[in-house]
């Protein structure tokens, strides 16, 4: 890992269990002690994994051709979830068994080819013991993930996992601060290797989040941000300025898509323009129609383009725009998409 500023205190803070109902400040100095601790007891566990087993721990959840079950206790219980949800997200069949209901029927979801992964820190875990048996029982293939040596959980599963624990950043080493990072680590971590394996791409990944950013800038066309029909600000060429105003300012686009009567795209009119041509041409503007100021070269983007490829192509050089017209291949305008709408839609 990397190293933290270098301090001439001593790495461990020391606790006094007498004083516990006295309050003292916490300065940057005491900060910096103990993340300098908690990354001398995390580098133990990377020195120190045993990366033969976690490769048969990892190839065994690659071919597993049930569903990946997760349990544990306590804060071992969080991180067990914690780690199935990571896999959910990846695509990959996982649940967390919750060893208490587990032995009042929800193991009954357990069947043959599944195989159940047991998080407990000492190994001698009361609950997941009793759920041992249970679960054989059901044909499941059991992996216990531990830190101490010779525990009876690693005695009775099928596999075991040793997670080399130096001790716990508590003073007093029992608050399983330490113990449940490296847990963590070392369950993100596999899953990461089995995304690898299993060569999920970035479009099925954001399939798996739809309403997060990276999965809507992957999964939204244009067509599912735009505006459409009644909403479009439409008039044609000949149509004067001044009687389009209604239409330019009321539609919340900004702009008017100027198209001919079988609705191709002539050009496009913004509220700057208007502002540009009234000082330019003063009371002339009630003389002056839409065809004759619009921009004729406007950028475009068709339907089933990326909803983010709208945003890059309104933000391209030379100038930013707010809104893109969206054209067929025979030129008709079909909608239009805006940067408020990419925006609200969360992209």
């Amino acid at each position: 890992m990397g190293s933290l500023p270098p301090s001439s205190s001593d790495i461990h803070l020391h606790l006094h269990p007498h004083s516990s109902s006295s309050k003292s400040a916490i300065d940057e100095t005491t900060l910096l002690n103990l993340f300098k601790s908690q990354q001398s007891h995390l580098n133990f566990f990377f020195q120190h994994l045993d990366l033969s087993q976690t490769l048969a721990f990892t190839t065994t959840l690659l071919h597993s051709s049930g569903t990946i079950f997760f349990s544990g206790v306590g804060k071992s219980g969080f991180v067990a979830n914690k780690i199935s949800q990571t896999l959910v997200s990846l695509g990959i069949r996982s649940s967390f068994l919750s060893p208490l209901d587990a032995l009042h029927g929800d193991i009954g979801i357990l069947a043959a080819d599944d195989v159940l992964v047991l998080f407990s820190k000492s190994g001698n875990t009361e609950e997941l013991l009793r759920l041992v048996p249970c679960a054989k029982a059901k044909g499941a293939f059991l992996i216990s993930v531990t830190s101490v040596a010779g525990n009876a959980l690693a005695s009775v599963c099928d596999m075991n996992v040793h997670l080399p624990l130096e001790r716990e950043l508590c003073p007093f080493d029992l608050a399983p601060v330490t113990s449940t990072a490296i847990q963590m680590v070392f369950g993100d971590t596999v899953a990461i290797a089995l995304m690898g394996a299993r060569n999920l791409t970035k479009e099925q990944y954001a399939a798996n989040h739809p309403a997060g950013r990276i999965g809507k800038s992957l999964i939204f066309k244009v067509r599912d941000v735009m505006k459409k029909e009644e909403e479009l600000p439409v008039c044609k060429e000949g149509d004067m300025i001044m009687e389009q105003l209604v239409e330019l300012t009321s539609k919340g686009c900004g702009c008017l898509l100027v198209i001919d009567d079988d609705r191709h795209l002539i050009g496009t009119f913004t509220d700057g323009d208007l502002r540009r041509t009234l000082k330019a041409s003063g009371e002339a503007i009630f003389k002056l129609t839409v065809g004759e100021m619009c921009n004729r070269n406007p950028r475009t983007i068709g339907l089933d383009a990326m909803a983010v490829e709208a945003m890059q192509k309104m933000e391209a050089p030379p100038s930013p725009v707010q809104f893109l017209p969206v054209i067929d291949e025979q030129n008709v305008v079909i909608g239009i998409v805006t940067l408020h709408g990419l925006v609200s839609a969360g992209l």
